[in-house]
């Protein structure tokens, strides 16, 4: 018996992607291509309302590297992005603060820095000192329509507002990129938020403890992990925490330390004087070698390998 195999029948597939697809296909933004810009976001935090007159609207710009934090205030204009002021965490070695320099602590640091800075710098220093007491309470008041979350809103000038510039960081309760807007808030900037992303937050009870928060500010959690590895690891404490045991800094004396670090930002937030910098002119750079010059060299080391492999034969 033969069996006689029945042919296929090809299955039909529609062709996705074709001619008319890629003839059509527009390629998104470099930045939104390299995962860096979410123009969705950055439009609804630059776009102005048109009878405003071109008003710059004022962002927060909170990021974190890997060794530091940076927070700057800035504005769009129609050909790019303009700094009306910076601080990053490295300054605060100038307060006294001089490791541990991207936690939350120091990104709560930070923010006061910029906020205070900013405030100098704009003649609103005096009229908004911002919260002094910190308890991580969220301040704001009613004046009209409108809430301002500051304390009190002077009769002459309004407070400085900003709007949160948190990038394409993901918005997590607790992330320390809240803990640079509490500082900035603290420091006088009118920055509209609520106590839902702060640390202490209880979503399902919907209820908010400031001491929690409070405690994050000033390094308690640090403290803890610190003397936890202390008794448990102190091999791994010794490795984790070389830079603050060189520094000398104490579990126990991590909210005075951050105290002190505050009350110096207040006094003096200006930036440190820039350093004159003169280029070392010693330096002469080799003259170029022509090319008979370098044939010659390449000779002279022909000549040296012959002369010595000559030399090897005779000892043979």
């Amino acid at each position: 018996f033969f069996f006689l195999s029945r042919p296929t029948k090809m299955t039909f597939v529609k062709l996705q992607k074709s001619k008319a697809y890629f003839s059509r296909y527009q390629v998104k933004f470099r930045r939104r291509r390299e995962g860096r810009t979410d123009y969705r976001q950055r439009k609804r935090l630059v776009a102005q309302a048109k009878n405003k007159y071109q008003s710059p609207k004022y962002r927060l710009v909170v990021r974190f590297t890997n060794t530091q934090v940076i927070c700057q205030i800035a504005y769009s204009l129609i050909d790019g992005d303009r700094i009306l002021c910076q601080a990053n965490s490295k300054e605060l070695s100038r307060y006294g603060l001089k490791v541990g320099l991207k936690n939350y602590g120091a990104a709560y640091a930070t923010g006061l820095l910029v906020a205070r800075r900013l405030l100098q710098k704009v003649g609103l220093d005096d009229v908004y000192e911002g919260n002094t007491e910190i308890d991580g309470e969220v301040v704001s008041c009613e004046e009209g329509k409108k809430t301002y979350y500051v304390d009190e809103v002077d009769e002459d000038k309004r407070p400085f507002r900003a709007l949160l510039d948190v990038g394409c960081k993901a918005t997590t309760t607790g992330c320390r990129i809240f803990g640079a807007l509490k500082g900035a808030a603290d420091g006088g900037l009118d920055i509209p938020h609520s106590e839902k992303r702060f640390p202490g937050y209880d979503r399902d009870a919907k209820e908010y403890d400031a001491d929690m928060h409070r405690e994050r500010i000033f390094g308690g959690h640090v403290g803890e992990y610190m003397e936890y590895l202390e008794e448990e690891d102190n091999q791994k404490y010794k490795e984790c925490f070389a830079s603050y045991i060189e520094e000398g800094v104490e579990p126990d004396g991590l909210e005075e330390l951050y105290e002190s670090v505050h009350e110096a930002i207040r006094e003096d937030p200006s930036p440190s004087a820039k350093k004159d910098f003169s280029p070392d002119k010693s330096y002469k750079r080799k003259a170029k070698l022509s090319l008979d010059e370098r044939k010659a060299r390449v000779q002279a080391k022909k000549d040296a390998k012959i002369a010595e492999l000559e030399a090897d034969s005779d000892d043979e």
